[in-house]
């Protein structure tokens, strides 16, 4: 997957916005305003691009001890987020997988109010 790709791919998601809330370096997708996917723009132009998806605490266990690609979200909370390196040993099918299910559990934990609000616009 190519940086552009993954944007086009996030921005897809129903209600995503981008943000750069902690620097000018990390790109932030959300959705309600609470945080689904993050990766460092100057490592995908050091050949070396990740991102930081939200994941069900058992299946991010899992996915860890099946791909060398995929690590505790590095700065994260270990339990709910996965580091996935992208030009690793995860195939692309599983990455988008890997996004939509980040932006899934996000939008799950919104009041019914901002998913209503979402899906309106």
């Amino acid at each position: 997957m190519q940086l552009d790709q993954f944007y086009d791919f996030c921005l897809n998601l129903k209600g995503t916005t981008e943000h750069f809330p902690f620097d000018e370096d990390t790109l932030v997708f959300k959705v309600g305003g609470k945080i689904y996917a993050l990766s460092s723009l100057s490592e995908w132009e050091n050949g070396n691009p990740k991102v930081n998806l939200k994941c069900d605490p058992e299946k991010a266990i899992e996915l860890r001890e099946s791909y060398s690609g995929i690590e505790a979200g590095y700065h994260m909370n270990k339990k709910h987020w996965n580091t996935v390196k992208i030009n690793e040993d995860v195939p692309l099918v599983l990455l988008r997988e890997l996004i939509q299910q980040s932006y899934d559990l996000v939008f799950k934990s919104l009041s019914k109010k901002a998913q209503i609000e979402v899906n309106e616009n």
